[in-house]
């Protein structure tokens, strides 16, 4: 078997920017929870400040990803880091002014998703044109992503949040708009790509709910989707709350649950570095199945023990497996959707993995209310059962395989000209489309 080949330096420096504002990132989902916490006790108010967030996905996803697919995807992820880094430090300055809320912080985690929404699609659909759909490639690229938002969001942001909001509560927020301006000039350095084909436009309503149709009619894509909306549903429950969680059920402070969170990350860099072997040994598909039964397990091993340490483990475990997910998941269908549909594509199967969220935060707000801190895990792992279904029916080896077959007959022949012959018997060149 050959060697792989080498990944374009293009790709190289899309990694660099990515890993740069995951380690803001994770800086700023930790400082986050803090600082609500330090403004309110109100498992509901926390809840509303986590699916905030999230909210953004439910209104907006559709459209952001018509907006990219018209859009040059380049220029959309560098202005709209370039955007944010500007929004943060709008938010540090109002802080500074004595404006520091419930209400700021909901407003600002509800700006930011607006900019998750375009960045995140259009890093979806730009990384496949580098990489011209490879799936090995992709695999081994989306592998390296991921593993960067799982050392660098998961690993060293938690703590050095903790530490720096010990420094100041908006110090973390002034650290993650530097790491938005640095990704912003990485990416705007990149050469910019040959212009793509466009069809006519139309209504950018009709053009987003085209993507929605394309998805919703490919079983395969469909059941990719499901997976994480069902497992981001289930997260969400308990995300909201964890930090009371880890306050008052485990008695952590706020290194504590920095080192906590950290325990995700090294199960995530693992889950995201081994998912293309194991892929290799069970298949996509068997793959799939093996992260939901492992999802499963971990949630509920969370809401049933009371040791620091055991749900340490269950993090790790569950980060392994949902880092896993990711990397097979966005590799496939990022190899078998075309080009034009991208961006639609992946917003709506964000929108159907994160649209859910925010109603699983509240929910999980909710059962924290009247039942406790713990029985937001427990109903979450009865959802993440049901995702195992999926995986069985949905995204099995043999749909994964015919799937990407399909693919690239297709690319094949859309890439080489067919010949026909007339009625004379002269040949006739005919492109594909």
């Amino acid at each position: 078997m050959g060697s792989n080949p080498p990944l374009p330096k293009a790709f190289r420096r899309v990694w660099a920017a990515a890993s740069a504002s995951s380690f803001g990132d994770g800086v700023y989902l930790t400082a986050l929870p803090l600082l609500a916490a330090s403004l309110t006790r109100d498992p509901m108010l926390l809840s509303v400040i986590s699916a905030a967030a999230l909210l953004p996905w439910l209104l907006f996803g559709l459209l952001g990803g018509a907006l990219v697919d018209r859009w040059d995807r380049r220029n959309t992820m560098w202005l709209t880091d370039a955007a944010r880094a500007l929004l943060l430090l709008a938010a540090v300055a109002g802080a500074a002014a004595g404006w520091l809320s419930v209400p700021l912080l909901i407003a600002l985690a509800f700006l930011l998703g607006i900019g998750q929404i375009l960045f995140d699609t259009a890093a979806t659909a730009y990384v496949p044109e580098l990489l011209d759909r490879d799936p090995g490639m992709l695999k081994r690229a989306n592998a390296r992503l991921r593993g960067s938002v799982d050392v660098l969001d998961g690993f060293v942001g938690p703590p050095a949040g903790s530490l720096l909001f010990t420094l100041g509560r908006t110090v973390p927020l002034l650290l993650d708009a530097v790491t938005f301006a640095f990704s912003a000039l990485v990416i705007r350095s990149l050469p910019a790509t040959a212009p793509r084909p466009r069809p006519a436009r139309g209504s950018l309503l009709k053009e987003a709910a085209h993507g929605a149709r394309y998805l919703l009619r490919n079983p395969l894509l469909l059941g990719l989707s499901l997976r994480p909306a069902f497992g981001n549903f289930a997260f969400s429950a308990g995300a909201g709350v964890f930090v009371l969680f880890a306050q008052e059920e485990l008695h952590l402070g706020a290194t504590g649950f920095g080192l906590l969170l950290s325990c995700e990350a090294v199960g995530g860099f693992l889950g995201s570095m081994l998912s293309g072997r194991i892929s290799d040994r069970l298949g996509t598909g068997g793959a799939l199945i093996l992260t939901a039964v492992l999802l499963t397990v971990a949630q509920a091993s969370i809401g049933l023990t009371d040791s620091a340490v055991l749900v340490g483990v269950a993090l790790a475990v569950r980060a392994a497996a949902l880092s896993g997910t990711i990397v097979l998941s966005g590799s496939v269908r990022q190899a078998i959707v075309p080009d034009e549909l991208m961006g639609r594509v992946a917003a709506a199967g964000r929108l159907m993995a994160l649209g859910v969220a925010p109603l699983g935060a509240l929910l999980g707000g909710w059962l924290a209310t009247v039942s406790g801190l713990r029985t937001p895990y427990l109903v979450g792992a009865v959802f993440l059962a049901a995702s195992t279904l999926i995986s069985l029916t949905m995204t099995s080896n043999r749909k994964v395989e015919a799937a990407l077959a399909a693919a690239e007959r297709s690319r094949a022949e859309a890439a080489a000209p067919s010949a026909a012959t007339k009625d004379d018997g002269t040949a006739v060149t005919e492109t594909a489309t």
